[in-house]
């Protein structure tokens, strides 16, 4: 036997390379990453799909042993060089991701120092971190100390995070889900919907409210449909809102809907994910006012912050609520249980094991300090309304809402045929082209492009690039 396990140690320990050879594959993934930065500017925003002959088509070979640089070819032909370049100053579609530097050295030490940040016994520092981060945004919020939260992989686990602290908060069971009632607009996330359903609750009432033409919840709608439910024996629950709606960017009437919750006892949730750090701006403090009055806000980072995408946060203003819907003992964690300093994420969150988040925020933030952030989400407002008054120049644009934040959408409406087929095929050629990319959604039934503005690359170059694009391919389809 002890012949055997020296033998398999000398094989394993290639798992555990030596000084040299860490030097030698470090020095490869530096002179790659340099590459790929110095080249992202000149790079497509969107590889578009070229049929079987496209490279990361194939399937990946798992077991077999290649050196580093064959390796790092197969990740740029097959992963680097398909789909939406996420580091591009030229994503302007969906909600963009960034890559700023300093998180990616943070979580280089993350990964190598490998701290586990779920429990306060195991890595006291890790979670003390993670926790006056958490600490810091809900300041920004205007929560008080008594608020807790955690850093999640995103915005949808952060709302499932919610859903079931308000549900455990109201002391819901599975004989009341049937007469509870949601309230929120078409403009909420669909991981909302999906929360419910993961969270049991999708036999639960879900009240759609009416919007005004800009998008925002209607408080007289939200009103009269909570009479109206608690006349007929329903029980008014929960209210989802947004500080930036995904599709629009329009941000509901916090102030509003905040008395309307309180005075109802209803559970106030705000889906800040993308929109809420804009309250770094001035312009972004009034929009938000009353955001301080909700219940539990979904605050993301790797959307406003500029952080690499696996982000998101949950703060639940009244702290004890998170930790009692999501606590939970087992015999082999007995020995983390003597700790009356620190709440741990393991007790505020579903999960267990998970990425030490906290250092890819703190890092950037103590390098650079917050004045580049909010200065960049300023730009983003700026951007967002410029691009609108050149969109508006194109002769056959229809513009939706002028942009609370910096999401705006628009449509061409041709003088003849069908808006919608012309407007798909408008943004086909766009992404066939790939110095640009946009999404599209639907509004009031109508196939609309949308352009998402924040990414802390994205200058005034690049949208107005995007712009000439927009009326590049508008008049090649004209003349088709």
């Amino acid at each position: 036997m002890i012949e055997k396990i020296k033998e398999l140690e000398k094989i394993s320990s290639i798992l555990n390379p030596s000084f040299e050879e860490r030097d030698r594959l470090l020095k490869k993934i530096i002179d790659y990453s340099s590459d790929f930065i110095n080249k992202t500017p000149s790079d497509p925003a969107y590889y578009f799909p070229q049929g079987d002959q496209i490279p990361y088509n194939s399937n990946f070979n798992i077991e077999d042993k290649i050196d580093i640089d064959e390796a790092l070819l197969e990740f740029k032909n097959k992963i680097e060089k398909s789909g939406i370049n996420g580091a591009s100053g030229l994503h302007l579609g969906y909600i963009p991701g960034s890559t700023l530097y300093h998180s990616a050295l943070a979580d280089f030490l993350s990964a190598l120092t490998n701290r586990y940040a779920s429990v306060y016994f195991a890595s006291p520092g890790a979670v003390k971190l993670e926790n006056s981060i958490i600490q810091w945004m809900a300041s920004l919020i205007g929560y008080n100390k008594e608020a807790k939260g955690v850093l999640t992989s995103g915005g949808s686990l952060a709302n499932l995070t919610a859903i079931i602290t308000a549900r455990e908060a109201f002391n819901l069971k599975s004989k009341d889900f049937s007469k509870v009632v949601v309230y929120f607009t078409s403009q909420a996330h669909h991981s909302i919907e999906k929360a419910l359903r993961i969270a049991g609750m999708n036999e639960c009432v879900k009240h759609y409210v009416c919007m005004d033409i800009n998008f925002r919840m209607r408080t007289d709608c939200l009103q009269k449909a909570i009479d109206r439910d608690k006349l007929i024996g329903l029980i008014p629950w929960l209210v989802v809102s947004a500080a930036g709606a995904t599709d629009t960017g329009s941000v509901d009437p916090l102030n509003d809907i905040a008395e309307i919750a309180m005075k109802n006892k209803i559970w106030n949730h705000v889906d800040g994910a993308y929109g809420a750090f804009f309250i770094l701006t001035e312009k972004g403090k009034k929009l938000f006012n009353g955001i301080d009055k909700s219940d539990s806000i979904v605050i993301d980072p790797h959307k406003g912050l500029f952080i690499p995408f696996g982000t998101g946060a949950l703060i639940v203003k009244n702290g004890i609520k998170l930790f009692n819907a999501n606590s939970y003992n087992a015999s082999y964690m007995q020995d983390a249980l003597n700790n009356n300093l620190e709440l741990s994420p393991a007790d505020l969150s579903p999960e267990l094991s998970r990425h030490f988040r906290g250092l890819r925020i703190w890092l950037p933030l103590k390098l650079n300090g917050i004045f580049p952030f909010s200065a960049a989400l300023q730009e983003k407002l700026l951007l967002a309304e410029y691009a609108f008054e050149e969109l508006n120049k194109i002769p056959g644009i229809v513009l939706g809402p002028k942009p609370d934040l910096s999401i705006l959408s628009f449509r061409y409406v041709p003088q003849y045929g069908n808006a919608d087929e012309y407007n798909k095929n408008l943004l086909e050629e766009i992404h066939k082209d790939g110095r640009v990319f946009l999404s599209s959604t639907i509004l009031n039934g109508n196939f609309t492009l949308r352009m998402a503005i924040l990414s802390y690359k994205t200058h005034l170059k690049e949208i107005n690039l995007a712009i000439d694009v927009i009326k590049e391919k508008v008049l090649m389809l004209n003349k088709m």
